[in-house]
């Protein structure tokens, strides 16, 4: 795998920042727009996946990356159990529920490969010293 310079770069974060742009969209019209808690935390849930990203990047080494990806994996559950209980209390149709749950989906399968990888390489470092 080539060496990543940005985290702008990583697919997973544009998935993430995707979702998160996707989900300020959905926020601006009713009914959440005046559901003040639950805009909040979904919001919250969305920004913190590429949040974790960006941030755990930034430490510049593996072991605080796999850590913040960690975070960025949960925050994906947390929001997708947001995404089932809206969609439950009719607060978002089915088209709305099935696009962002897809993508959450396919964000938390690509940041577990991602995680495995870098948790391999770690491995493999410790075993040539």
């Amino acid at each position: 795998m080539a060496k990543i310079e940005r985290f702008e770069d990583l697919e997973i974060w544009k998935i993430a920042n995707s979702i998160a742009v996707d989900i300020y969209f959905l926020c601006d019209k009713e009914p959440l727009k005046s559901d003040w808690g639950m805009k909040d935390q979904i919001r919250r849930a969305a920004c913190s996946m590429s949040d974790n990203i960006a941030e755990g990047f930034e430490y510049n080494n593996n072991p605080d990356f796999i850590r913040f990806l960690n975070y960025a994996k949960g925050s994906s559950g947390e929001f997708r159990n947001k995404l089932t209980i809206l969609n439950k209390a009719e607060k978002i149709d089915d088209i709305v529920f099935e696009d962002m749950y897809s993508k959450s989906i396919e964000f938390s399968s690509k940041t577990k490969k991602f995680i495995d990888y870098l948790k391999k390489f770690e491995a493999a470092k410790k075993t040539k010293k």
